[in-house]
């Protein structure tokens, strides 16, 4: 038996393991999430999330990128009430007048599929389903994250003569 003070191991069967955390994976988790983020930061953070946990079988691993996806979802709730600055007013905004081709509406709103990530982030953090139930859930969470990123990212302004204006409406006074 060893003592306290010797290198020699007493059981040397049982050798240190490697980190749970790839160096990516550990880095994605160090990611700063919070208020000070805009909205598309928001939203590439929540996808990298989303996309560590496809095809991740490693528990603890995918328990951490869950904690840290409920976090940016919840952040997300509070950046899409805010308004929207002005650096990306102006990455939404199109010059074309040919503006119907850009963008296709989803038939949800924003916040509504929000909270169904939201709730399916909460169910594979409680970790009550079956493997192949959980993979197809972490598929139908990346899938929706996308969506949702897809959806937000997209054009939303056309700057016409009138000044700017909603793609399919009415001007927007106080926004230039």
């Amino acid at each position: 038996m060893a003592n306290a003070d010797s290198n020699t191991h007493a059981r040397p069967e049982i050798t240190p393991q490697q980190p749970a955390f790839a160096d990516s994976l550990a880095t994605l988790l160090k990611k700063p999430q919070g208020a000070a983020l805009d909205l598309f930061q928001t939203l590439d953070i929540c996808q990298q999330y989303a996309d560590g946990l496809i095809g991740n079988d490693n528990h603890i691993e995918c328990m951490a990128l869950c904690g840290r996806l409920l976090a940016g979802l919840e952040i997300l709730k509070s950046v899409l009430k805010a308004p929207l600055p002005d650096h990306l007013i102006e990455q939404l905004t199109l010059n074309d007048p040919a503006v119907d081709e850009y963008r296709s509406p989803l038939s949800i709103e924003s916040e509504t599929l929000r909270e169904y990530c939201v709730a399916l982030t909460i169910t594979l953090l409680n970790h009550q389903d079956q493997p192949e139930q959980r993979e197809h859930m972490i598929g139908i969470l990346y899938e929706m994250i996308f969506v949702l990123s897809e959806d937000l990212k997209a054009p939303r302004f056309v700057r016409g003569s009138g000044g700017l204006k909603m793609i399919g409406g009415e001007a927007l006074p106080g926004i230039h």
